[in-house]
């Protein structure tokens, strides 16, 4: 067994904090002191936690978001920088049952387009028909 799987974990750190892990003794990083808090010296090392999303399910979510701007940027006839604010959660959608209440709110969406918004709705529903929500990611293989 190597020493570094000899680390123990620091007690849960509260919400926004950062991790760190107590290292074993005469284990660490080159350059790296002890860290004193008071009396007792600890040697801590910052550690970084990764987490594991689905990728497939991130790059269909970006094209379908910049298929998106691009749409809504031919119905305003404007860049995107001077769109209005048009907000489309597709998790939202996704959370609703029927097709028909996903067009509603995506018409509530674009009341200000003087454009014909009826075939970018279709698309769009169509588009993301069998994606899932994005929720938490999931651990893989511990």
């Amino acid at each position: 067994m190597s020493a570094a799987s000899t680390e123990t974990s620091a007690p849960l750190p509260a919400a926004g904090s950062r991790v760190f892990f107590q290292a074993a003794t005469g284990v660490g990083c080159v350059g790296s002191g002890p860290i004193t808090t008071g009396d007792d010296p600890v040697q801590k090392k910052q550690g970084k936690v990764t987490v594991k999303y689905d990728r497939k399910e991130l790059r269909k979510r970006l094209v379908l978001e910049e298929w998106i701007i691009e749409q809504l940027s031919e119905l305003y006839d404007c860049e995107e920088e001077e769109m209005p604010e048009v907000e489309i959660d597709i998790d939202d959608l996704l959370e609703v049952n029927s097709d028909d209440e996903r067009a509603s709110k995506l018409q509530e969406s674009l009341t200000d387009c003087y454009k014909p918004t009826e075939d970018f709705v279709r698309e769009l529903l169509g588009r993301i028909r069998g994606m899932r929500k994005l929720s938490a990611p999931t651990k893989k293989g511990l």
